[in-house]
């Protein structure tokens, strides 16, 4: 528990800390106006791919097939993963007019469309081999890959493409997805031994698919305000505040990201051994509460320094939006342990109410407030978490007794009684007759004895 968490939180620290480097180079190259504009986008790719990934990236830790089918699951999984998104990518240039009509630049080159269609791909296949090594049980080259490839990637592109406007801030994205990728792919096939294998039998993923679609509804529910909420700053407050607000959640993300990794390893803990479900709820809170009160602590204090790294106007108009999602991060921690207690204890109903209850209240709630300003959006993004979060313990804790069969152990079916057997008193053997010794056949004439067949030996030692 504790070495999967410490890789998982490696993993998001280190892809946080190399993101916020990311966002401070783009600050210096890049005008708020076009970095209100790529965020949009950014949000979109992140959503569409897990929109795309029908909960598989979940079964395949919760579920992985036999070892024989295992290849054969991982590569339907991607198979199905890519052309899902590739199609959601396309739906959603199409519908731009409707919903992002600021962002219809992307439409209208035929290589930026084509390039965001491949970073959603790149994206949703990202995430899903994410949980190829979460499941292995080799959380650490989630580090390399994400934390170290992707975010060195992203570092090194902006600065040349600065030339394409908002579209060189998403392509510096798109392009840390693609090599994410192909060093997951490098990986898997030198740690695990995977090869591209397009058999269906053995894989398991029709008989979980009922897991996979709560899972993915749940998720797709989860996410759902990280690309509307955005799109509403963009509307009601501009370019230049949705740039603010964009910076001020990343760092928060930071936050955020502590719950994750301690969620994720739960999830996988559970996975292998479900007897340990109570001492792994109480464990994974504990190491959530140790960790998450200093770091909002630090991080509220510290919201006027870290926000002058990108400028004077992003301290100035972004404090009061850090302070309030850095302090909604304690709800968010609370919504993302009770939503991984109850997909890992599979109560998938009371995930998905958890989760409508989340992005209402979100989405909502900021559609209300955004009026009055960024603080009252982040205002938002704690309230709905905290709701979502009660629920989600409520449901959690209810149905305790019921989850881990260490706590409250139960018979599949009533013991029948047992009747006592009759005192039957041992008799002796009778005495078994004399076995009669064959006679001897006649000798020879040579003096040797004969015996019917060749192949018969007299019983006892031989001489």
């Amino acid at each position: 528990m504790y070495r999967s968490t410490f890789f998982l939180l490696a993993s998001s620290v280190s892809t946080a800390g190399l993101g916020f480097l990311f966002w401070v180079v783009v600050a210096r190259f890049y005008t708020p106006e076009q970095v209100g504009l790529a965020t949009s986008l950014i949000s979109a790719i992140s959503l569409l791919a897990y929109l795309s990934m029908f909960g598989l990236n979940s079964t395949l830790v919760r579920f992985p097939a036999p070892e024989p089918a295992r290849n054969a699951q991982i590569t339907q999984a991607i198979a199905l993963v890519a052309a899902v998104c590739g199609i959601a990518a396309l739906i959603y240039l199409a519908g731009l007019p409707l919903y992002g009509p600021k962002l219809l630049f992307v439409r209208s080159d035929p290589v930026q469309a084509a390039a965001f269609v491949l970073f959603c791909v790149c994206a949703a296949v990202n995430a899903l081999t994410d949980s190829v090594f979460v499941s292995a049980r080799l959380p650490q080259l989630n580090v390399l890959v994400d934390g170290i490839v992707q975010g060195l990637t992203k570092l090194a592109l902006p600065a040349a493409l600065v030339a394409l406007g908002p579209g060189g801030i998403v392509s510096s994205t798109g392009g840390g997805y693609l090599v994410a990728v192909l060093a997951s792919m490098l990986l898997m096939h030198r740690r695990i031994g995977f090869r591209f294998d397009f058999r269906t039998r053995g894989t398991r993923l029709r008989e979980q698919l009922g897991f996979s679609l709560a899972s993915h509804t749940s998720s797709l529910l989860n996410l759902l305000p990280l690309m509307v909420v955005p799109l509403i700053v963009l509307e009601r407050l501009g370019t230049a505040a949705a740039g603010y607000y964009y910076v001020a959640f990343q760092i928060a993300s930071l936050l955020h990201a502590v719950s994750g990794a301690v969620g994720d390893a739960l999830f996988a803990e559970v996975s292998s051994d479900e007897s340990r479900f109570g001492e792994l709820l109480r464990r994974s809170a504990r190491i959530i509460a140790a960790v998450q009160v200093p770091a909002v602590l630090a991080v509220a204090a510290a919201s006027p320094l870290l926000l002058q790294i990108f400028g004077p106007s992003y301290a100035e108009r972004g404090r009061g939006l850090l302070v309030a999602l850095a302090v909604g991060a304690l709800a968010v921690a609370l919504n993302t342990w009770a939503g991984f207690g109850l997909k890992a204890a599979r109560r998938m109903g009371h995930l998905i109410f958890g989760n409508v209850l989340f992005a209402a209240a979100t989405i909502g709630l900021t559609a209300l407030w955004a009026p009055r300003g960024l603080v009252w959006v982040g205002l938002a993004w704690g309230t709905g978490s905290l709701l979502a979060g009660l629920y989600g313990t409520a449901a959690l804790l209810a149905s305790r007794p019921r989850v881990g069969q260490q706590d409250v152990p139960v018979a599949p079916y009533p013991a029948a009684p047992v009747q006592p057997r009759p005192f039957v008193p041992p008799q002796p053997h009778p005495a078994a007759p004399p076995h009669p010794r064959p006679a001897a056949p006649p000798p020879s004439r040579s003096g040797v004895q004969q015996y019917p067949h060749p192949t018969v030996r007299p019983e006892g030692p031989h001489r």
